[in-house]
This record gives C-alpha cells, structure tokens and sequence, in this order.
C-alpha cells in the first residue's frame, strides 16, 4: 500500500453455510486483499458452527476473521465488502437467514459509530464464539472501545462463550 492517506485498522468478520462454504471463504480472503488502499494483515483458521441467533436455520457455517489495514473509510470499506458478498450471489432475505457468504465489520480502529448503514463495532460480536474465537486466534490481546465508550477485553469476553460449539477446521 503506497499512499500518503491515513491508514486503519479493521477487523472483518466471515462466515458462509451455503455451497461449498469453506472454498468460498479462502476464495474471499484473496478478494479482500485485492481491495484497493487495503492490505490483509491476518487471517485466522476457519471454523464451523451451527446457525446462531432467531429462525436461524440451514447447514453449519464456516466463520472466519481477517485483520486488515485500509485507506478506505469505514463505509467505503462496507461497500466494498457488499460487492464482494453479491458477487457470490448473497441475498437478504430475512435476518438470520443461510447465506453464500456473509461480511461484517466488526473493529474500525477506536471508533464507534452508528448510523443507517453501519454499526461500529459489531453490535453482537462479543455474544458470538464464531466471532470472538477465531479473533483471539490472530489478535489474541485485542482490546475496543463499546458503543458505551467503555474498554472491552477479548481475554475477559471468552469465557461467556465457552458453551457455545466452534470448532477450529483442521
């Protein structure tokens, strides 16, 4: 990344239960590193778990977390993030719905906003082993600020989840 713009941390989390949901999620690791102003610092191992959350239903997904950097603002980044999830054929039908490919912002550096289009961070993210597991595999220390504006720390959020089924894919 060659350019003199402020650069960001975030922390983009992926999941899929459709189709071949694992090839799919390595395929959008490469797409994510493509995206222009932005770098792919990290991706952690895939994960599988079952359906999460109200009518969740379909196959287990396979989740997965990629720490980038990026020029793009956070709805810069969104929209980038939206294209790649229509480019494997994502419709929103209803919430929870299964999906060919899911991607949400979880961490944009410290901030915390909320609007129309985005919620940052992730309103549920430290609800989620899917989420907070594989974000401890590659940032092990990480620590945010909540929508409260109170510090939140991984370490301290994993044991809330230790019930829920997510297991690392060999």
């Amino acid at each position: 990344m060659n350019h003199a713009d402020t650069v960001s941390t975030a922390y983009i989390a992926l999941g899929a239960n459709l189709g071949d949901a694992q090839a799919t999620l390595r395929a959008v690791f490469d797409e994510i590193a493509q995206l222009p102003q932005t770098t792919l610092v990290k991706k952690s191992s895939l994960y599988r778990s079952p359906p999460f959350g109200a009518n969740a239903d379909g196959p287990d997904y396979i989740n997965a977390v990629a720490e980038l950097t990026t020029a793009l603002t956070p709805h810069q980044l969104l929209d980038a993030l939206q294209h790649i999830e229509r480019s494997h054929g994502r419709e929103r039908t209803h919430q929870n719905a299964p999906r060919t490919l899911d991607l949400d912002i979880l961490l944009y550096d410290d901030i915390v906003l909320h609007d129309e289009r985005l919620t940052v961070p992730h309103p549920r993210m430290q609800e989620r082993a899917f989420v907070l597991r594989p974000l401890a595999e590659i940032s092990p220390d990480l620590v945010w600020q909540n929508a409260a504006h109170q510090n939140q720390f991984l370490q301290k959020l994993l044991p809330n989840i230790a019930s829920q089924t997510c297991e690392k894919i060999a």
